[in-house]
């Protein structure tokens, strides 16, 4: 007969590994799911992450619209303070987030020559996740180049060019150039005076310079009228006490002296000697540019807050003696706009230089011609944009009367050169340099877009970026 077996005992066991079991796997499915969760939060907070970059760039896009329609404005039309919080919409007009805007800029004479926005954006979904882009908006203008030109040029063996160099008129490059070489020619004569003897068709950009692989032609024109500074709004600025302005002499003109404490001497130019000189434009001529006899008229600070001088008359600046220093941000204009029939000259006679060349900076506008004296430095050092209007940047021929000034060692400029006509600051005859600088180095300041000076003329009205960074 066979006994029965309880089962109550192995029962009991079954129940029991059951019940450990079914812990365990409850514990994992919940530490799986609790994983898939974070998995789930994190990249919900990736995504959010990078649309909160996307969102902070869509404010400085944003403001650059915003400053294409209104260039002065640095307070979002509010007419106060910031930050500015706007939406960011999705294209069914959901909304995604917001971004945040603080905007600065650098401002003299009332006129807005960039902005510095720093934007931040986030999400709705994830308002914690922010991301932060600071951006320069700044207007290209003509410090962006070595050399702007509205002329044919020859730019000579012992010329060293660093920095863009373009020309609306043809160029024989015969220098050394490390950037980009443009002509808006495709073609052009070249003639004797551009040591073309027989005159001959060339490139537009032709010579023996080296690194020819950066020459382009042709290249879209530049628009010398478009970069032309408005003269009247400087004179109405420094008339009405933003900077200095100096009326008609009834003499000769003025002269000045940049001071490094951002002042400036002044005199009154009453007597002029008369000198032989000759440049393509005219031939030979009489040239009243030295100073015989002068009246001083004091030393005048030059406002912090706007620094535009304004000469209604010819301008001397420095002498070969004493160089100008210049203290900040200053903009220097000779045009006489009383009298349609006349157009001044400058007469640069003397180093300008910059007494911080991080922070500083000078342009020097004539209203025609932006020439180069006979009693000059032997090494001659400029810093700043020289701008010739309606004439030319330069120094003319003098004869060996007046030697040893009619030939100098060397050249250095330390920014741009715009000049309506032809430059040229070395003559040769047969090959051989009878006079001007026997070297001349150019590099053009990068950094002078970034923070220009009060009328640093434009070639854009649309502001670009200059510098972008995110910032923590």
């Amino acid at each position: 007969m066979r006994k029965s077996v309880p089962l109550q005992k192995n029962a009991g066991i079954v129940v029991v590994l059951v019940i450990v079991f079914g812990s365990i796997f409850v514990m994992l499915l919940g530490g799986s799911l609790g994983f898939i969760g974070l998995q789930h939060r994190q990249s919900l907070e990736r995504v959010s992450y990078a649309e909160a970059l996307e969102i902070a760039e869509a404010g400085v896009n944003y403001y650059r619209w915003h400053l294409a329609h209104d260039p002065e404005d640095l307070q979002d039309g509010t007419g106060g303070g910031g930050p500015y919080v706007h939406e960011y919409h999705d294209p069914e007009g959901g909304l995604l987030g917001y971004f945040s805007l603080e905007v600065s800029g650098n401002m003299s004479c009332g006129v807005v020559s960039g902005a510095q926005l720093v934007s931040t954006g986030w999400t709705v979904d994830h308002p914690d996740v922010k991301r932060t882009v600071s951006v320069k908006y700044v207007r290209p203008t003509v410090a962006d180049f070595s050399f702007l030109l509205n002329d044919n040029v020859w730019a000579g063996a012992d010329r060293e060019i660093k920095g863009p160099y373009h020309s609306n008129g043809g160029i024989r490059m015969d220098g050394e150039n490390n950037s980009l070489v443009t002509s808006s020619k495709e073609t052009w004569l070249c003639t004797s005076s551009f040591g073309c003897n027989p005159s001959q068709n060339q490139d537009g950009v032709f010579g023996a310079g080296e690194n020819s692989d950066l020459w382009r032609f042709p290249v879209s024109t530049f628009d010398f009228n478009g970069i032309t500074v408005d003269l009247a709004e400087i004179k109405a600025i420094t008339q009405g006490g933003g900077g200095l302005y100096f009326a008609p002499s009834g003499e000769y003109g003025y002269h000045v002296i940049l001071k490094e404490d951002r002042t400036i001497d002044v005199w009154m130019v009453t007597a002029v000697n008369a000198i032989d000189a000759y440049n393509t434009e005219t031939g030979w001529h009489d040239e009243y540019s030295v100073i015989g006899a002068e009246t001083f008229l004091g030393n005048f600070p030059v406002p912090s807050d706007c620094g535009a001088v304004f000469v209604e008359d010819t301008l001397w600046i420095g002498s070969s003696s004493i160089e100008s220093r210049v203290n900040g941000k200053i903009t220097l204009v000779s045009a006489d706009l009383t009298d349609p029939n006349k157009e001044t000259d400058i007469w640069i006679n003397g180093d300008v230089t910059y007494a911080d060349p991080e922070t500083d900076g000078f342009v020097l506008i004539a209203q025609h011609n932006n020439l180069i004296g006979l009693q000059v430095p032997d090494s001659m050092e400029l810093q700043g944009v020289f701008i010739a209007q309606t004439g030319h940047f330069g120094r003319n021929h003098y004869p060996t009367t007046y030697s040893p000034y009619h030939k100098r060692e060397k050249l250095e400029i330390f920014g741009s050169v715009v000049s309506n006509g032809r430059v040229g600051t070395k003559w040769t005859s047969s090959g051989v340099w009878v006079s001007g600088f026997d070297k001349r180095e150019n590099t053009y300041d990068p950094e002078m877009s970034f923070e220009p000076p009060a009328f640093l003329p434009a070639t854009s009205n649309e502001y670009e970026f200059k510098q972008w960074e995110e910032v923590d």
